[in-house]
């Protein structure tokens, strides 16, 4: 929806994502997306060198967030809930659940 303007649909999807979940690492996003991962990785780069996002270490793991010092931000947050509400309903119930905690063992599903 936004590919146009952002310049790449895999950027859009890594924004939107970040937006929904507050936070996001590569794998976790292109799990998601069902895409692969060296996109996710170099639109992320690209957004982080542009300080648009940050990333901070979480262990081995790299997690990205929203810049809170980007003077744009509110702006873009806003558009990008805009693209958000005019994704399929049930893409956006899956983008909004966002379970972090770890299932205990023998619960049933």
């Amino acid at each position: 929806m936004l590919e146009s303007l952002l310049g790449s649909i895999c950027k859009e999807k890594v924004l939107i994502f970040i937006l929904c979940r507050e936070e996001g690492y590569a794998r976790e996003i292109a799990k998601f997306y069902e895409i692969p991962l060296t996109p996710v990785i170099n639109q992320l780069k690209k957004l982080e060198s542009s300080s648009i996002i940050f990333a901070r270490s979480q262990g081995r793991t790299k997690v990205y967030k929203f810049n809170p010092r980007y003077q744009f931000l509110p702006e873009l947050k806003k558009l990008l809930e805009k693209a958000v509400n005019f994704y399929p309903q049930q893409l956006q119930q899956k983008l909004l659940y966002n379970r972090r905690r770890p299932r205990r063992s023998n619960k049933a599903l």
